[in-house]
């Protein structure tokens, strides 16, 4: 008995300190991983720092609204991109998203970029025969949002000889789909100041 504790007790060691063995380095020596929600002050340009600054402002506005009771079904519209500058606004709503998901307020129905893959799929499924009928999901069935949540992001930029000033404003509404009424808007104001 005591001999099969001890050699419970090895196993488990042996495992751990396996699992502990540093693993090999592949690449330069100029890479290092960060902190991701560290302030990213590389440029000021739209960047990392501004998206989980955006994606948090607003969902914490929209979460503590109380306009989502009951979790709603909400359509995300591609959020409109009014820089000059080239800007993923996917990203940032599908991480304004991602937090609402995890908050438990919303559901989110198929968004407008992703409607057709969810209708061609219905289709195929329906259409082609190649499934057993009792797993073929039904047209007809897909469930249609209360809620639209569009916005967008616009910048203003001034320079001198020795200042850049860029400032971003990122707007988002929810639009109740059966009356059009604007129930909840909130908008999120971004400077950044480079001296040269």
């Amino acid at each position: 008995m005591l001999f099969a504790r001890f050699s419970l007790v090895v196993l488990v060691a042996l495992l751990v300190g396996g699992c502990a063995s540093n693993s090999p380095v592949l690449g330069g020596k100029n890479i290092s991983y960060g902190d991701t929600k560290a302030v990213e002050l590389v440029t000021n340009e739209f960047g990392s720092t501004d998206l989980q600054t955006i994606a948090e402002t607003m969902t914490r506005s929209l979460a503590q609204s109380g306009i989502l009771q009951g979790r709603p079904v909400v359509q995300v519209y591609d959020v409109k991109n009014k820089t000059s500058e080239y800007i993923d606004t996917r990203e940032i709503t599908t991480s304004i998203k991602t937090q609402l998901m995890k908050t438990g307020t919303a559901r989110f129905a198929s968004d407008n970029t992703d409607m057709q893959s969810q209708v061609d799929q219905l289709k195929l499924q329906n259409q082609s025969g190649l499934y057993k009928a009792s797993t073929v999901n039904k047209t007809g069935n897909m469930i249609a949002a209360k809620y639209r949540l569009e916005g967008s992001i616009s910048s203003i930029v001034k320079r001198s000889s020795d200042v850049k000033d860029v400032f971003y404003k990122f707007s988002l509404q929810l639009i109740d789909v059966d009356s059009g009424l604007a129930e909840w808007m909130d908008e999120k104001e971004i400077r950044k100041t480079t001296e040269r």
